[in-house]
Formats: C-alpha cells, structure tokens, sequence
C-alpha cells in the first residue's frame, strides 16, 4: 500500500527482552518468547505496517529491569509503543502491535489524498465508489474487513471526529486528506460540484 500519509514523527516501539545483567546477577538462557517477539514486531513492520515510520529500539531487560516499572512492565518480553504497555510475558501478538503502532500513528500524522474506508458486502460503499469513479476522481479504497490495518486506521481517525460512543459505519471517507463522512455526505459534494475537469490531476468536485 503507498503511502498516502504526512506523518509529523516515527511511531516509538521499545522492546525490553530477557537478557543482561545486573550486579552479581545475569541471563544465561535465552528467552524464546522474546526471540518470537523479536520476529514478530520485525515481520510486521516490513509487512502489516510497511510505510508506517517506526523507530524501534531494543533493550536488555535485567540491565535496566526498572525502567518499565513505572508503565506496568516487570515481564520480560515486555513492548511499549509510545510509552504505553502493549504486551509482556509472551510472545507479541501481531494484532495487537499494529492497532497499537496505527492508533500512534493516526495521533502523529494526517492522511491526505482520497480514501474510503469500506466493505464489499455493503451497498452504501458501492455507491460511494461509484459516486467517485464517475467523476474522474482517483481514491485509495481500504477494505476494513479483509486488511486489519485498514479497520485500525479508520477507526483511530473517524472516532475522535464523530465520538467514540458513536458507533462507526462504513463507508468513511476522506477527499484531498478531509474528513466528509458517508456516502449520502459525499453524494451532496459530488452534486454541488461542476463537471469533472480532467486537466486538473484531480476530479474538480476536489476541495479548492
């Protein structure tokens, strides 16, 4: 997936593994839900989050055993994502790091261009995506349900805009990086606009 995001500042992941030393004491055993943890987050990033600036750091836990204290983490594999406690004691769940690292993400950046966060088995999305294709205007359509990174996202952005009490439906759409929400919103954009003019790179019902 390009990427279609101005981002102010890579995502922080810190990861505290069972290794080290401290005073008298050091690790002599491996812990191998740390090294899973370890290909975890590095499989993930070059995949599910390909795109999201990431600054990941690693640590050796019984080193500096009472760093993550103050966050909760005393149980090496222990992963923070911006300072917040995400996982520890097993080995990551790679779900749960990518809504993690795309909730920080969505705080630190802002889409731009056209996308539409929707399903295919839902009619309003077909109708949305229709509204867009006739007139001339390009769009990154994200399926919610098929790409998890894709749900993350959209929720991360729409529930600040629209309250998170407010149950979130689909389709969710964004034009030239805006919020303007359904499709019946985008069908009043589409009829207030002229013709598309296919000299601009973008379809005239574009913001000016």
């Amino acid at each position: 997936m390009p990427d279609m995001q101005n981002s102010r500042s890579p995502v922080s992941v810190l990861l505290y593994k069972w290794a080290g030393a401290w005073g008298p004491f050091s690790v002599k055993i491996p812990c191998g839900e740390c090294s899973l943890t370890v290909d975890v987050i590095n499989d993930t990033l070059s995949t599910d989050l390909a795109g999201v600036p990431v600054n990941l750091e690693i640590r050796d836990w019984l080193t500096e055993w009472w760093r993550p204290l103050p966050k909760g983490g005393w149980h090496a594999p222990i992963v923070l994502v911006e300072g917040r406690l995400v996982s520890q004691g097993n080995a990551l769940n790679r779900g749960v790091l990518t809504e993690a690292i795309i909730n920080a993400h969505a705080r630190n950046s802002e889409l731009s261009g056209n996308h539409l966060f929707g399903k295919a088995t839902c009619p309003h999305c077909v109708r949305a995506k229709e509204h867009l294709q006739n007139a001339g205007m390009a769009f990154e359509y994200r399926d919610v349900v098929k790409n998890p990174r894709d749900l993350y996202e959209m929720l991360a952005r729409v529930k600040p805009i629209i309250g998170h009490k407010t149950p979130v439906t689909v389709p969710q759409i964004w034009i030239d990086g805006r919020y303007v929400g359904g499709a019946d919103q985008l069908s009043e954009i589409v009829d207030a606009r002229v013709e598309p003019n296919p000299d601009r790179g973008r379809c005239s019902m574009s913001a000016a």
